[in-house]
């Protein structure tokens, strides 16, 4: 059977990353008999240059016709003009949208051979596991009016935060469904003692909990989670929240696993069965870095994890996303590190290496990820 990937590289490291992640899935494809059809397409500021626009209806129609979707990673601050019409970030946003991926999954995990590299002390960090289910198409990115405009006063900005009943519930349900399926908590993160959306977030919170008896709902103001990320890590397991917060909380969330670069994510748009196929978009959590492209020390972690995620979740692939995982932990435990993984003036490994490496232990594995002697 064929399986039709699309590519989307976008800005900066995107590509490089992106070229690392599409050549494990063709070595997964080849050991596990899969045929893996890749399509590249234009988004961000590439597209910018060479469309005119941040998301050509090309890339659009080329994402509707797969079956995935991978993406590296879009802007620049040769995009970067605030009085600009047409931005990067548009083309991201945009893509969420045509493919109504209301359903961001960002996982967190803390690898044991990496526990004394990062900021946060190695006691903090013992059974991280947490998974943050973050809403995509609402809230502040997208509600209406947002405009810039002068009045007497001089320049003034207008962005709106609005959620309805139904986006609220939806991502809620995703939510309690994945934790019926882990440790059987969702902790729901809103600012209810400031924003009507999030007293109807924490309302539509409680009445969604009924249906989940075997499930603990706690609420925590995002101020609070912000601490608790990084005081008591452990504690949480599932992690629902709106646009926003979401955004700025898993990007916190990747010191504790000690780089951007090693965090994948999916976005998705159906609810019921996680074994089920179904269109996803899968990227890193991480920006375009330009300050990096080109050098070759990207960390190509992050987008390798987010193909495994991708084989898991739109094609029911457990061990060949399991080989992936194993393979990535595995080159990790042997000392293998990209530069953003190492203090000033040690060794690292290049962007091409770390994927070469990954590589190998997948080829040299099993069917179940564990190294033939």
């Amino acid at each position: 059977m064929e399986y039709s990937i699309a590519v989307l590289p976008g800005d900066g490291i995107g590509p490089e990353v992106l070229f690392e992640g599409q050549k494990i899935l063709s070595l997964v494809g080849m050991k596990f008999g899969h045929n893996f059809r890749f399509r590249h397409g234009l988004i961000g500021g590439t597209a910018i240059d060479h469309d005119g626009t941040a998301l050509p209806e090309s890339t659009i129609s080329l994402c509707k016709d797969s079956d995935a979707v991978l993406l590296g990673a879009v802007g620049g601050p040769k995009w970067d003009d605030p009085n600009s019409l047409v931005r990067p970030e548009q083309g991201l946003l945009g893509i969420r949208k045509e493919l109504k991926l209301f359903a961001n999954l960002r996982p967190v995990k803390v690898y044991k051979s990496l526990v004394d590299s990062g900021p946060i002390k190695p006691h903090v960090l013992h059974g991280v596991d947490m998974l943050v289910v973050r809403e995509l198409t609402g809230g502040l990115y997208f509600a209406k009016p947002k405009r810039r405009y002068v009045n007497s006063i001089g320049r003034c900005a207008v962005d709106t935060l609005r959620y309805n009943e139904a986006e609220v519930r939806r991502i809620l349900d995703f939510g309690f469904e994945l934790a019926q399926g882990r440790k059987g908590k969702v902790s729901s993160v809103d600012k209810a003692n400031v924003l009507e959306t999030s007293r109807l977030w924490r309302e539509m919170a409680e009445e969604v909990s009924l249906e989940y008896p075997e499930v603990e709902l706690e609420h925590v103001l995002v101020d609070t989670a912000a601490m608790q990320l990084i005081q008591n890590p452990a504690g949480f397991d599932v992690i629902v929240t709106e646009n926003t917060f979401g955004d700025i909380l898993t990007d916190e969330a990747s010191v504790l696993s000690g780089s951007m670069g090693l965090l994948p994510s999916a976005s998705l748009s159906t609810i019921s069965d996680l074994r089920r196929y179904r269109m996803g978009l899968y990227e890193p959590i991480h920006g375009s870095a330009p300050n990096i492209a080109g050098l070759g020390i990207a960390n190509p972690i992050a987008a390798i994890l987010s193909a495994a995620m991708l084989l898991r979740i739109s094609f029911d692939m457990e061990s060949e996303a399991r080989s992936i995982e194993t393979a990535v932990e595995g080159v990790l435990d042997s000392g293998f590190r990209t530069k953003d993984l190492v203090a000033s003036g040690e060794k690292y490994v290049s962007t091409g290496c770390m994927g070469e490496e990954i590589g190998k232990r997948i080829c040299r594995s099993d069917v179940d990820g564990v190294i033939k002697s």
